[in-house]
Protein backbone atom coordinates (compact mmCIF):
# COMPACT_ATOMS: atom_id res chain seq x y z
CA UNK A 1 0.00 0.00 0.00
CA UNK A 2 2.89 2.45 0.66
CA UNK A 3 4.28 2.00 -2.70
CA UNK A 4 1.07 2.74 -4.02
CA UNK A 5 0.79 5.72 -2.26
CA UNK A 6 3.99 7.03 -3.09
CA UNK A 7 3.56 6.44 -6.84
CA UNK A 8 -0.37 8.13 -6.59
CA UNK A 9 1.86 11.21 -4.90
CA UNK A 10 4.43 10.72 -7.59
CA UNK A 11 2.53 11.10 -10.32
CA UNK A 12 -0.37 12.43 -8.82
CA UNK A 13 -2.02 14.48 -12.52
CA UNK A 14 -1.35 11.71 -14.26
CA UNK A 15 -3.24 9.23 -12.16
CA UNK A 16 -5.84 11.95 -11.80
CA UNK A 17 -6.47 12.20 -15.55
CA UNK A 18 -6.42 8.46 -16.29
CA UNK A 19 -9.02 7.93 -13.08
CA UNK A 20 -11.49 10.61 -14.21
CA UNK A 21 -11.32 9.18 -17.45
CA UNK A 22 -11.95 5.59 -16.47
CA UNK A 23 -14.42 5.92 -13.97
CA UNK A 24 -16.69 8.20 -16.73
CA UNK A 25 -15.83 5.94 -19.78
CA UNK A 26 -16.17 3.10 -17.42
CA UNK A 27 -20.02 4.52 -16.30
CA UNK A 28 -20.84 5.67 -19.78
CA UNK A 29 -20.33 2.08 -21.55
CA UNK A 30 -22.39 0.50 -18.75
CA UNK A 31 -24.94 2.66 -19.31
CA UNK A 32 -25.14 2.51 -23.32
CA UNK A 33 -24.95 -1.31 -22.96
CA UNK A 34 -21.38 -1.28 -25.10
CA UNK A 35 -20.07 -0.43 -28.33
CA UNK A 36 -23.01 -1.78 -30.12
CA UNK A 37 -24.82 1.10 -29.62
CA UNK A 38 -21.98 3.83 -30.30
CA UNK A 39 -22.76 6.38 -32.25
CA UNK A 40 -26.60 6.23 -30.95
CA UNK A 41 -29.70 7.58 -32.73
CA UNK A 42 -31.36 10.38 -31.13
CA UNK A 43 -34.31 7.70 -29.77
CA UNK A 44 -31.67 5.82 -28.34
CA UNK A 45 -29.59 9.00 -26.85
CA UNK A 46 -32.48 11.15 -25.59
CA UNK A 47 -33.32 8.30 -22.68
CA UNK A 48 -30.64 7.39 -21.33
CA UNK A 49 -29.21 11.11 -20.86
CA UNK A 50 -29.67 11.34 -17.50
CA UNK A 51 -27.84 8.25 -16.54
CA UNK A 52 -24.81 9.07 -19.40
CA UNK A 53 -25.09 12.30 -17.92
CA UNK A 54 -24.52 11.58 -14.17
CA UNK A 55 -21.82 8.85 -14.80
CA UNK A 56 -19.49 11.61 -16.80
CA UNK A 57 -19.82 13.49 -13.66
CA UNK A 58 -18.71 11.07 -11.42
CA UNK A 59 -15.19 10.65 -13.26
CA UNK A 60 -13.83 14.38 -12.14
CA UNK A 61 -15.88 15.12 -9.19
CA UNK A 62 -14.30 10.65 -7.53
CA UNK A 63 -10.77 11.81 -8.79
CA UNK A 64 -10.10 14.84 -7.30
CA UNK A 65 -11.25 14.45 -4.42
CA UNK A 66 -10.13 10.94 -3.93
CA UNK A 67 -6.98 12.06 -5.18
CA UNK A 68 -6.84 15.32 -2.68
CA UNK A 69 -7.37 13.47 0.38
CA UNK A 70 -4.53 10.68 -1.03
CA UNK A 71 -1.66 13.04 -1.60
CA UNK A 72 -2.26 16.00 0.76
CA UNK A 73 -4.25 14.74 3.45
CA UNK A 74 -6.80 16.67 5.97
CA UNK A 75 -4.89 19.87 5.22
CA UNK A 76 -5.53 19.29 1.14
CA UNK A 77 -8.97 18.77 2.08
CA UNK A 78 -9.45 21.64 4.41
CA UNK A 79 -7.70 24.26 1.81
CA UNK A 80 -10.07 22.37 -0.82
CA UNK A 81 -13.18 23.43 1.05
CA UNK A 82 -11.92 26.75 2.03
CA UNK A 83 -11.54 27.47 -2.10
CA UNK A 84 -14.87 26.28 -2.63
CA UNK A 85 -16.50 28.28 -0.23
CA UNK A 86 -14.33 31.95 -1.50
CA UNK A 87 -17.13 34.13 -2.73
CA UNK A 88 -15.50 37.17 -1.66
CA UNK A 89 -13.84 37.82 -4.98
CA UNK A 90 -15.09 41.48 -6.09
CA UNK A 91 -18.45 41.68 -8.58
CA UNK A 92 -16.11 42.34 -11.59
CA UNK A 93 -15.12 38.07 -11.66
CA UNK A 94 -18.54 37.06 -11.15
CA UNK A 95 -19.42 39.23 -14.16
CA UNK A 96 -16.64 37.57 -16.28
CA UNK A 97 -17.58 34.37 -15.09
CA UNK A 98 -21.15 34.16 -15.51
CA UNK A 99 -21.67 36.71 -18.84
CA UNK A 100 -18.27 35.55 -20.51
CA UNK A 101 -19.89 32.52 -22.38
CA UNK A 102 -23.86 33.66 -22.85
CA UNK A 103 -22.54 36.91 -24.88
CA UNK A 104 -19.94 35.34 -26.54
CA UNK A 105 -22.40 32.81 -27.92
CA UNK A 106 -25.10 35.31 -28.12
CA UNK A 107 -22.58 37.64 -30.75
CA UNK A 108 -21.43 34.75 -32.97
CA UNK A 109 -25.35 33.38 -33.11
CA UNK A 110 -26.69 36.54 -34.31
CA UNK A 111 -24.08 37.54 -36.22
CA UNK A 112 -24.36 34.12 -38.08
CA UNK A 113 -28.06 34.58 -38.58
CA UNK A 114 -27.38 37.30 -40.71
CA UNK A 115 -26.86 34.50 -43.08
CA UNK A 116 -29.37 31.92 -42.12
CA UNK A 117 -32.28 31.61 -39.79
CA UNK A 118 -31.07 28.53 -38.71
CA UNK A 119 -28.45 30.15 -36.19
CA UNK A 120 -31.16 31.83 -34.33
CA UNK A 121 -30.67 31.15 -30.32
CA UNK A 122 -32.87 28.09 -29.36
CA UNK A 123 -34.58 30.26 -26.61
CA UNK A 124 -36.11 32.21 -29.25
CA UNK A 125 -37.35 29.42 -31.27
CA UNK A 126 -38.50 27.28 -29.19
CA UNK A 127 -42.26 26.39 -28.35
CA UNK A 128 -41.14 25.73 -24.11
CA UNK A 129 -38.99 28.38 -23.07
CA UNK A 130 -39.67 27.26 -19.68
CA UNK A 131 -38.61 23.72 -19.93
CA UNK A 132 -35.48 24.98 -22.22
CA UNK A 133 -34.54 26.95 -19.40
CA UNK A 134 -34.76 24.75 -16.63
CA UNK A 135 -33.00 22.13 -18.24
CA UNK A 136 -30.07 23.97 -19.02
CA UNK A 137 -30.05 25.93 -15.66
CA UNK A 138 -30.03 22.10 -14.09
CA UNK A 139 -27.39 20.56 -16.30
CA UNK A 140 -25.46 23.57 -16.36
CA UNK A 141 -25.19 23.77 -12.77
CA UNK A 142 -24.56 20.34 -12.38
CA UNK A 143 -21.51 20.05 -14.46
CA UNK A 144 -19.89 23.14 -12.90
CA UNK A 145 -19.94 21.89 -9.64
CA UNK A 146 -19.26 18.29 -10.10
CA UNK A 147 -16.51 18.67 -12.74
CA UNK A 148 -14.76 21.40 -11.31
CA UNK A 149 -14.54 19.50 -8.41
CA UNK A 150 -11.82 17.77 -10.56
CA UNK A 151 -10.38 19.52 -12.85
CA UNK A 152 -9.93 23.27 -10.85
CA UNK A 153 -9.80 21.55 -7.53
CA UNK A 154 -7.31 19.27 -8.20
CA UNK A 155 -5.76 19.49 -11.85
CA UNK A 156 -5.57 23.05 -12.39
CA UNK A 157 -3.75 24.25 -9.04
CA UNK A 158 -0.96 21.09 -9.25
CA UNK A 159 -0.15 22.16 -13.09
CA UNK A 160 0.09 25.73 -12.08
CA UNK A 161 3.24 25.19 -10.04
CA UNK A 162 5.20 23.58 -13.51
CA UNK A 163 3.43 25.97 -16.60
CA UNK A 164 2.07 29.33 -16.68
CA UNK A 165 -1.69 30.16 -17.33
CA UNK A 166 -1.59 29.40 -21.02
CA UNK A 167 0.80 26.01 -20.23
CA UNK A 168 -2.02 25.24 -17.81
CA UNK A 169 -4.88 26.04 -19.75
CA UNK A 170 -4.35 24.40 -23.03
CA UNK A 171 -3.40 21.07 -21.16
CA UNK A 172 -6.17 20.78 -19.16
CA UNK A 173 -8.37 22.13 -22.25
CA UNK A 174 -7.45 19.37 -24.54
CA UNK A 175 -7.83 16.59 -22.33
CA UNK A 176 -10.88 18.52 -21.30
CA UNK A 177 -12.35 17.98 -24.83
CA UNK A 178 -10.62 14.50 -25.26
CA UNK A 179 -12.78 13.55 -22.24
CA UNK A 180 -16.03 13.93 -23.98
CA UNK A 181 -15.01 11.87 -27.18
CA UNK A 182 -17.16 8.88 -26.20
CA UNK A 183 -20.39 11.04 -25.50
CA UNK A 184 -19.45 13.24 -28.41
CA UNK A 185 -19.27 9.97 -30.10
CA UNK A 186 -22.51 8.54 -29.37
CA UNK A 187 -24.57 11.46 -30.03
CA UNK A 188 -22.86 12.05 -33.27
CA UNK A 189 -25.67 10.17 -34.85
CA UNK A 190 -27.63 12.92 -34.97
CA UNK A 191 -25.06 15.75 -35.15
CA UNK A 192 -22.93 15.11 -37.76
CA UNK A 193 -24.77 14.88 -40.83
CA UNK A 194 -23.46 14.22 -43.77
CA UNK A 195 -20.01 15.31 -42.25
CA UNK A 196 -16.68 12.65 -41.87
CA UNK A 197 -17.03 11.52 -38.18
CA UNK A 198 -13.14 12.54 -37.68
CA UNK A 199 -13.78 15.99 -38.44
CA UNK A 200 -16.94 16.99 -36.33
CA UNK A 201 -15.34 15.58 -33.40
CA UNK A 202 -12.14 17.26 -33.73
CA UNK A 203 -13.90 20.43 -34.27
CA UNK A 204 -17.05 19.68 -31.45
CA UNK A 205 -13.59 18.79 -28.73
CA UNK A 206 -10.99 20.60 -29.44
CA UNK A 207 -12.50 23.94 -31.43
CA UNK A 208 -13.92 25.68 -27.86
CA UNK A 209 -13.10 24.08 -25.18
CA UNK A 210 -9.59 24.82 -24.77
CA UNK A 211 -9.82 28.73 -25.16
CA UNK A 212 -12.41 28.61 -22.73
CA UNK A 213 -10.86 26.48 -20.38
CA UNK A 214 -7.73 28.69 -20.74
CA UNK A 215 -10.06 31.95 -19.82
CA UNK A 216 -11.21 29.49 -16.73
CA UNK A 217 -7.56 29.06 -15.18
CA UNK A 218 -6.81 32.80 -15.79
CA UNK A 219 -9.91 33.98 -13.73
CA UNK A 220 -8.85 30.96 -11.43
CA UNK A 221 -5.31 31.83 -11.16
CA UNK A 222 -6.87 35.59 -9.88
CA UNK A 223 -9.36 34.75 -7.77
CA UNK A 224 -8.18 30.83 -6.05
CA UNK A 225 -11.99 30.67 -6.03
CA UNK A 226 -13.26 27.21 -6.64
CA UNK A 227 -16.81 28.54 -6.69
CA UNK A 228 -16.11 31.21 -9.44
CA UNK A 229 -14.42 28.43 -11.45
CA UNK A 230 -17.62 26.38 -10.73
CA UNK A 231 -20.22 29.07 -11.85
CA UNK A 232 -17.96 29.82 -15.21
CA UNK A 233 -18.11 26.74 -16.52
CA UNK A 234 -22.15 26.23 -15.45
CA UNK A 235 -22.34 29.18 -17.56
CA UNK A 236 -20.83 27.86 -20.79
CA UNK A 237 -22.71 24.34 -20.42
CA UNK A 238 -25.90 26.40 -19.67
CA UNK A 239 -25.54 29.02 -22.53
CA UNK A 240 -24.81 26.57 -25.14
CA UNK A 241 -27.84 24.19 -24.06
CA UNK A 242 -30.11 27.59 -23.52
CA UNK A 243 -29.09 29.33 -26.46
CA UNK A 244 -27.34 27.26 -28.96
CA UNK A 245 -29.78 26.50 -32.38
CA UNK A 246 -32.57 23.93 -32.12
CA UNK A 247 -31.78 20.84 -34.36
CA UNK A 248 -28.63 22.06 -35.90
CA UNK A 249 -26.35 19.64 -37.13
CA UNK A 250 -23.90 18.94 -39.66
CA UNK A 251 -21.46 22.18 -41.83
CA UNK A 252 -24.18 24.59 -39.88
CA UNK A 253 -22.73 22.99 -36.09
CA UNK A 254 -19.15 23.07 -37.19
CA UNK A 255 -19.25 26.72 -38.55
CA UNK A 256 -21.03 27.80 -34.76
CA UNK A 257 -18.08 25.99 -33.03
CA UNK A 258 -15.62 27.64 -34.62
CA UNK A 259 -16.82 31.00 -35.08
CA UNK A 260 -17.42 30.87 -31.35
CA UNK A 261 -13.84 29.20 -30.69
CA UNK A 262 -12.43 32.27 -32.97
CA UNK A 263 -14.05 35.09 -30.73
CA UNK A 264 -13.19 33.08 -27.45
CA UNK A 265 -9.30 33.11 -28.80
CA UNK A 266 -9.81 36.75 -29.86
CA UNK A 267 -10.91 37.74 -26.08
CA UNK A 268 -7.48 35.12 -24.91
CA UNK A 269 -5.50 37.29 -27.50
CA UNK A 270 -6.60 40.58 -26.08
CA UNK A 271 -6.44 39.80 -22.46
CA UNK A 272 -2.64 38.97 -23.68
CA UNK A 273 -1.70 42.28 -25.05
CA UNK A 274 -3.84 44.01 -21.72
CA UNK A 275 -1.67 42.24 -19.85
CA UNK A 276 1.71 42.56 -22.03
CA UNK A 277 1.68 39.11 -22.99
CA UNK A 278 1.88 37.55 -19.17
CA UNK A 279 -1.26 36.10 -18.56
CA UNK A 280 0.22 34.42 -15.29
CA UNK A 281 -0.03 36.51 -11.74
CA UNK A 282 2.06 34.37 -9.79
CA UNK A 283 1.98 30.56 -9.75
CA UNK A 284 -0.61 29.19 -7.19
CA UNK A 285 0.49 27.60 -3.77
CA UNK A 286 -0.08 23.79 -3.04
CA UNK A 287 -1.04 22.28 -0.13
CA UNK A 288 1.97 20.26 1.65
CA UNK A 289 1.12 16.80 1.69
Amino acid sequence: MSTTNAFIKRHSLSTYFALAFAISWGGVLLVIGGLGGIPGSAAQTDPLFPFVYLAMLAGPSVAGLLLTGLVYGRVGLRDFLSKMLRWKVGARWYAVALLTAPLLVTATLFALSIGSPVFLPGILTTSDKASLLLFGFAVGLGAGFFEELGWTGFAVPGLRLRHGVLGTGLIVGLLWGAWHFLVTLWGSGSSSGALSLALFLFVALFSFLPPYRLLMVWVYDRTESLLVAMLMHASLTASVLILGPLAISGVPLLTYDLVLAAALWIVVAALAVTNRGQLSRQPLRQWAA
